[in-house]
């Protein structure tokens, strides 16, 4: 019998967005946005990790949970998915970084993602730089 769990953020665009990173991806509920954060997707979340609800962080900290990230502005819309840890913490106040690698911080919320921000369509990239598009975020995760 699986389990999931789904949590929906808000966020919106910002001109600094560049999604050039390699390894990670990150919402942040921070506003300001410098042109080193290319890792950023979107700014002003409406939740960082440390805001995620419970069941989500449980399931999450399981071995073999599953973790699918939805990035939708428009009519734009890109899958990332990955694994939660054990080593989670969902600690962090403003950010949620998915990771290619298996490092853990208290900002991860999935490692071993299959995309980094480097990865994303350059059309919904181009949406994302636009600080009036809204931007919806849907994780889910889910152990079978």
């Amino acid at each position: 019998m699986s389990k999931k769990v789904t949590e929906t953020l808000r966020a919106h665009g910002h001109p600094n967005i560049s999604a050039k990173h390699r390894t990670t991806l990150e919402v942040t509920t921070r506003e300001d946005l410098t042109v080193r954060g290319d890792c950023v997707i979107a700014v002003g979340s409406n939740k960082g990790a440390e805001q995620l609800s419970e069941p989500f962080k449980e399931l999450a900290k399981k071995d073999h949970s599953t973790i699918t990230m939805v990035v939708r502005v428009d009519k734009q819309t890109e899958i990332i998915r990955g694994w939660g840890s054990p080593r989670l913490t969902f600690s962090h106040p403003h950010d949620l970084v998915a990771r290619k690698s298996s490092y853990c911080s208290d900002r991860t919320i999935m490692i071993k993602a299959d995309k980094a921000a480097i990865d994303l369509n350059r059309k919904l990239v181009e949406l994302l730089k636009n600080p009036e598009k809204e931007v919806e975020i849907i994780l889910t995760v889910e152990v079978l």
